[in-house]
């Protein structure tokens, strides 16, 4: 299965995309803002760059995995009742932890992360746990291996 996040618009506080599955539209992206890293940089570089807490992860090609209970949002009553706190997680991004895609409203409730919802507001994304349940459903499904790939198109 394949996740594509196409970053469509960035500013200094944040950016959004478009996210698709196997070449189907689900849902938009807000993430921190798009200091235009990517993953064949070099660490050093990506650090240097890198504003903790508001920086979205390099583009590139990650493994995404279903199986990780989040130490943060296990602690959650809906995710635990949803997804027992198992999250899509991005795996081995450099210069990044915990990777995760989630609900959420603006690129305050990112830290890094992708939240998902639809851009009707400016800044915003809104109905985030309906898209995250669709999208959630969608992967859980998978028999094969996602892979997320992240490009810009601004």
């Amino acid at each position: 299965m394949k996740v594509l996040v196409k970053r469509i618009f960035n500013c200094s506080k944040y950016c959004i995309g478009h996210l698709y599955v196997d070449g189907k539209y689900i849902c938009d992206t807000i993430e921190d803002t798009d200091r235009l890293l990517d993953q064949s940089l070099d660490i050093k570089n990506i650090y240097k760059a890198k504003v903790p807490g508001r920086t979205a992860i390099p583009t590139g090609t990650y493994k995404l995995t279903m199986n990780i209970r989040s130490p943060k949002f296990s602690k959650y009553k809906y995710y635990m009742l949803y997804c027992h706190g198992k999250v899509p997680r991005l795996l081995n991004v450099p210069g990044f932890d915990g990777i995760l895609i989630h609900r959420g409203v603006d690129q305050n409730s990112s830290n890094g992360c992708i939240i998902v919802g639809y851009n009707k507001v400016k800044g915003q994304v809104v109905n985030s746990q309906e898209a995250f349940e669709k999208l959630y459903n969608i992967l859980k499904s998978s028999k094969e291996p996602i892979e997320i790939e992240i490009i810009r198109t601004f």
